[in-house]
């Protein structure tokens, strides 16, 4: 048994043995927006992120392909567009600090907030969402919640070994003000919401 462990169960031993129940918490949702999508668009927008407004017809990911048109390195995790990096090939993080897209599936967004939910799952490789220079993620208009108390009982949060909210790109400011994107992360996340494919 290894020391972890031993301190572990040593804590298990001597804990309080009471029964007290956890305590009724709201889900602060009695006055729910007129539309999740809507107020998802204005959260990402005021948090600085991008939302892409899908076609009215036609290839529902035309504005995607229109972002990465003229860019080299695109790593993509959908089936549905292709880069030239291939996630499924990357040994190492360092294999991606040249990415200038990354295309990803969010596991569902928080309408409240403007956030989306990756997990391992949805970047195959965690690094990808931080590495790359600009960040594009699909998500389900079925997909979003009102809040963050909704957003926590998601099953990502039970069923995932990874699991980060992203609100908007990368931003700091210096102590005069001086607002940069990407320092520590991606400068920019745009966000396009398109049902799953089918298939999928």
């Amino acid at each position: 048994m290894s020391s972890r462990e031993d301190i572990l169960n040593s804590i298990r031993l001597n804990r309080p043995q009471l029964e007290r129940p956890l305590p009724a918490v709201p889900l602060f949702d009695d006055t729910p927006p007129p539309s999740l999508l809507a107020a998802f668009k204005e959260s990402l927008e005021r948090m600085g992120g991008l939302y892409l407004d899908p076609p009215a017809s036609g290839d529902a990911l035309a504005p995607v392909r229109a972002k990465i048109a003229n860019a080299k390195v695109v790593c993509s995790t959908l089936p549905e567009i292709a880069g030239n990096r291939n996630i499924a090939e990357v040994q190492t993080s360092q294999e991606l600090a040249d990415v200038d897209f990354a295309i990803v599936r969010a596991s569902f967004a928080v309408a409240e907030t403007g956030s989306i939910l990756l997990s391992e799952a949805d970047l195959r490789v965690n690094a990808v969402a931080y590495l790359a220079q600009h960040l594009i993620a699909l998500v389900d208009p079925d997909d979003i919640v009102i809040n963050l108390h909704h957003a926590y009982r998601r099953p990502e949060f039970r069923n995932r070994r990874y699991a980060a909210f992203h609100t908007g790109p990368s931003a700091t400011a210096d102590i005069e003000g001086v607002l940069i994107h990407g320092a520590q992360g991606v400068r920019s996340l745009s966000v396009l919401p398109v049902p799953h494919f089918t298939g999928r």
